[in-house]
C-alpha cells in the first residue's frame, strides 16, 4: 500500500501593531548593501509594503507568548518602517503584514540567511523590459529613475537594449551572449548588421566588445575625426545627419553614420573659407583641401610678413604686465608655503602677454597680389593656413638671373660661363670680343675672352687655397650657398658649385602629418622669419650670426638633402649604405624616433603572411593563433593592437649596427635592383635582404625580413 504524502502547512498570516514588533538580534544581515533605509522608506511611502515580514513571538521564562513578537528576516524593512513613524509618516500602531513562525525546529539565523540567499537579483533583461513597460505607460526616464532609486543614465542604458536585434536578445536570455556583448551590439539600431557581426564573430575566438564595437563602427567616422570636428556634430545633425552612441562606454561623442554627407559639408565649408580668406586678405590665389600632399610647395617661393608692431598703448601694457609678473614670480620663489592666487595671477599674466606677443603677420601688398595661401585641415580640426607662395609664372622679372639660372656647369676653360646674348661676355658692362688684340700702344681695347677666361682662373685657384686656410668662412660660403637654395628663388647666385637637392616624397599619403614634417616645417617657417627677405643681404647676415646658429641653419638645411629611399628603378646602393652610417652615427632610430605599425603604414599593405611574420617576431609564435583565422583586413586591425608598444620594426626601418651591414645592405639593394631591372617589376623582390644582417644574431631571420615586403 502506497504511503499518503505528507501535506504542507504554511504559516499564517497577522496584522500585528508596529510596537509590538522588535528587531532580532538574529538577523545575519549586519553590512549595508542595496537600496538605503531612507531610499527603501520612500517606496513604502509610495506603494506600501510589497512584502510580510517574518517574525516569531516572544516568549517568557515559562514558554508563553508575551504578546510581541522578534524580527529575525525582514529587518531593512523594519528599519524603514521605524524611520516613517519617526518621521511621524506613520501610526506606531500601523498594523504590519507578518508571516509569524512559532514551531522551533529551524532557527531564526537560519530563516534569516534562507530569505537572504535564495532570492535572486533581477536579470538585466526583465529589468529592461519592464522599464520599457512603464515607459509606455507615460512615465519619463528621470521618473523612473526617481521611482527606483537609481542613476537616469542607468534607466537609459536599460531602455538601449531595445536598439538591439530581438535575435541577440534570446540569445542573451539564454546565456548564450554575456551582457557586455549585448550592450556592445546597441550602440547601432541596425539589426541586419548586429546579426551579421554576431554571425562572424560567433565562428571566431575573438568575441570581444571592443571587436564587437569596430565590427559595428567600420564604415563610420569617429565624432573626434578632424572632419567633424571642423563641421561641428549640431551642423551635422541639423541637415539629417545621424551619430551613434555608446551609451556603456566611453565614447569620445559618437560616430557618424554618414561619411558622405560629412564630406559634403566640409568640401562646402572648405571652398567658403577659402573665398573669404581670398576676399579678406587680398591673394591672387587660394587652394583648399582636406590635405596637401607632403611637398606641395615645391616649385614655389616662399615669402614671409613681419609681425605687427606694438602700439605705444600695447607697449605699455605689455611692460606692465611684465614687470608684475616678474615681481610676482621673485615673491613667489621666495615664499615657504605655495599661494594659490599668486598661481592663478600668475596664468592670467602669462595669458595677457602670449596675446600680446602673438600678433598677425603682415605680409608687403605687391607680394600678397602675385601669391597665394593653403588652406587645409589640421590634425585638431582647425583650419591650417600656408601663406605667402609665388607660382614662378606670377615671378617679376628680374634682370641679371636668366643667364645665371641657365649656366652650365662646364669644366675651366671649356664654353665661356655667364656669356651674353650676344655670344660674348662683357666687362664693365662693354661687349668683349674673341679675336686677338693687335698691339697697339695708344689704344685702349676690351681684353680678350680667353684673357679674362685665365685671368679669373688664376684668381678662382688663389681664392680656393687662401678659403681653405679660412674654415670658419668657408662654412659660411657653404652655408650661403644652401641657404640661397633652400629659402630663395635664385639659387645659383654663389660662386660655390654646390648642388642641393630635396626629394618632395608626394607620393606617400599622410607623411606631411606625422611628427617629423611637422617639426621640419616648424622650423623652416622659423628661419624663414629670420633671414632677410633681399638674397643680397643675406651673406652680411650669415657673417653677423653666432656659431651655435649658424650650425643649426647648416644642420636644417644639409637635413633637406637627405634621401634614403630604396627605389627599384634606381640604383643608390652606396647612398644607401652612407645613410646607415649617418643613422649610426647619430643614434638614430625609428623606434624612439616615434614610429609604430598601424594597418595605414605597414599592415594593411603587406600580405597576411607578412602580418603574421610580424606578430611572430614581435610576440611569439603564440600570439599568431589569436589573428591567423581572421581575414586580412580584421587581422591587421588586431595585428595593429598586439603590435603597440612592441618596438617591432619592418626591415627597411631597422638600422644596422656596423660598417658591415651597411656593405650587405647597399649589396642587397644592388641585388634586389637588378633583378627588379630584369623582371619589369615595380616591386622589390623578398630575396632583398637574404644576405642582409642587421644585428641581432637571435633574430637574424626576422630582420632579414624584405625591404619593399610583398604588396597585398
Amino acid at each position: 500500500m502506497a504511503k499518503a504524502v505528507q501535506k504542507i502547512t504554511l504559516n499564517r498570516s497577522e496584522d500585528i501593531p508596529f510596537d509590538k514588533l522588535e528587531l532580532s538580534q538574529s538577523n545575519v544581515r549586519n553590512i549595508k548593501a542595496g537600496v538605503s533605509i531612507e531610499n527603501l522608506a520612500e517606496d513604502i511611502a509610495r506603494r506600501k509594503l510589497l512584502q510580510s515580514l517574518s517574525v516569531r513571538p516572544i516568549l517568557d521564562r515559562d514558554g508563553k507568548e508575551t504578546g510581541r513578537f522578534d524580527v529575525p528576516a525582514g529587518g531593512r524593512r523594519y528599519r524603514a518602517l521605524e524611520l516613517l513613524v519617526s518621521q511621524k509618516r506613520m501610526a506606531r500602531t500601523e498594523p504590519v503584514p507578518c508571516i509569524v513562525k512559532r514551531d522551533g525546529e529551524i532557527s531564526a539565523e537560519d530563516d534569516s540567511l534562507a530569505e537572504n540567499v535564495h532570492r535572486a537579483d533581477l536579470h538585466p533583461l526583465d529589468q529592461y523590459r519592464a522599464f520599457q513597460t512603464l515607459r509606455e505607460q507615460g512615465l519619463g526616464e528621470e521618473e523612473i529613475a526617481a521611482r527606483f532609486f537609481v542613476s537616469v543614465a542607468t534607466v537609459r542604458q536599460r531602455l538601449r537594449l531595445a536598439s538591439v536585434s530581438p535575435r541577440l536578445l534570446d540569445l542573451y536570455a539564454g546565456d548564450e551572449m554575456k551582457l557586455e556583448q549585448i550592450m556592445a551590439f546597441s550602440i547601432t539600431n541596425d539589426h541586419v548588421r548586429q546579426e551579421q557581426v554576431w554571425d562572424t564573430i560567433s565562428r571566431q575566438h575573438i568575441r570581444d566588445t571592443y571587436y564587437i564595437r569596430r565590427l559595428l563602427t567600420e564604415t563610420t567616422i569617429r565624432a573626434g575625426d578632424r572632419r567633424a570636428v571642423y563641421v561641428g556634430i549640431e551642423v551635422y545633425e541639423a541637415v539629417g545627419g545621424i551619430v551613434m552612441r555608446d551609451l556603456f562606454e566611453q565614447d569620445n561623442g559618437g560616430w557618424l553614420q554618414h561619411p558622405v554627407l560629412l564630406e559634403q559639408l566640409v568640401v562646402e565649408k572648405l571652398k567658403a573659407d577659402a573665398e573669404a580668406l581670398k576676399a579678406e586678405e587680398g591673394w591672387k590665389w587660394v587652394e583648399a583641401a582636406f590635405d596637401f600632399p607632403y611637398g606641395h610647395t615645391s616649385g614655389l617661393r616662399r615669402f614671409h610678413g613681419k609681425q605687427r608692431e606694438l602700439s605705444e598703448e600695447e607697449l605699455a601694457r605689455h611692460d606692465a604686465l611684465k614687470d608684475e609678473a616678474d615681481k610676482l614670480d621673485a615673491e613667489y620663489a621666495k615664499a615657504e608655503v605655495s599661494s594659490e592666487d599668486i598661481e592663478h595671477r600668475l596664468e592670467e599674466l602669462g595669458s595677457e602677454l602670449d596675446q600680446l606677443n602673438d600678433r598677425p603677420y603682415v605680409f608687403d601688398r605687391q607680394d600678397v597680389a602675385r601669391g597665394g595661401a593653403f588652406i587645409s585641415l589640421a590634425a585638431n580640426g582647425e583650419l591650417k593656413i600656408e601663406r605667402g607662395f609665388v607660382r614662378p609664372e606670377d615671378e617679376p622679372q628680374v634682370e641679371g638671373h636668366s643667364d645665371d639660372a641657365e649656366a652650365g656647369n662646364g669644366d675651366i676653360g671649356g664654353n665661356v660661363i655667364g656669356s651674353s646674348s650676344a655670344g660674348g661676355i662683357s666687362v664693365n658692362s662693354k661687349p668683349v670680343s674673341g679675336d686677338p688684340v693687335e698691339d697697339e700702344d695708344d689704344t685702349l681695347r676690351p681684353l680678350s675672352d680667353r684673357l679674362v677666361l685665365d685671368l679669373t682662373a688664376t684668381r678662382t685657384v688663389a681664392l680656393r687655397n687662401a678659403l681653405a686656410s679660412d674654415p670658419v668662412i668657408a662654412f659660411v660660403a657653404v652655408l650661403h650657398a644652401f641657404v640661397l637654395k633652400t629659402f630663395y628663388l635664385y639659387g645659383s647666385d654663389s660662386c660655390l658649385e654646390l648642388t642641393l637637392q630635396s626629394a618632395k616624397f608626394s607620393q606617400t599619403q599622410g607623411l606631411g602629418d606625422t611628427v617629423w614634417a611637422k617639426e621640419i616645417d616648424q622650423r623652416h617657417e622659423a628661419w624663414g622669419q629670420d633671414l632677410p627677405k633681399n638674397p643680397d643681404n643675406l651673406w652680411g647676415y650669415l657673417v653677423a650670426l653666432d656659431e651655435i646658429s649658424r650650425q643649426a641653419l647648416f644642420a636644417h638645411c644639409a637635413s633637406l638633402s637627405v634621401n634614403a629611399v630604396i627605389e627599384p628603378w634606381n640604383k643608390r646602393t652606396r647612398a644607401i649604405a652612407h645613410a646607415e652610417q649617418i643613422a649610426r652615427s647619430i643614434g638614430f632610430d625609428m623606434v624612439e624616433a616615434g614610429w609604430a605599425p598601424t594597418v595605414d603604414n605597414y599592415l594593411g599593405r603587406v600580405t597576411k603572411a607578412n602580418i603574421l611574420q610580424a606578430v611572430r617576431e614581435a610576440k611569439g609564435e603564440q600570439s599568431t593563433q589569436l589573428v591567423d583565422h581572421l581575414k586580412k583586413q580584421d587581422m591587421a586591425r588586431e595585428a595593429e593592437r598586439l603590435l603597440q608598444g612592441s618596438g617591432w620594426l619592418p626591415g627597411p626601418l631597422r638600422t644596422s649596427v656596423d660598417a658591415a651591414s651597411a656593405d650587405n645592405l647597399a649589396a642587397a639593394v644592388d641585388k634586389a635592383s637588378d633583378d627588379t631591372s630584369e623582371a619589369g617589376s615595380n616591386d622589390l623582390p623578398a630575396s632583398l635582404t637574404e644576405d642582409a644582417d642587421l644585428g641581432d644574431p637571435n633574430q637574424a631571420a626576422q630582420q632579414s625580413a624584405g625591404y619593399l615586403d610583398a604588396a597585398e
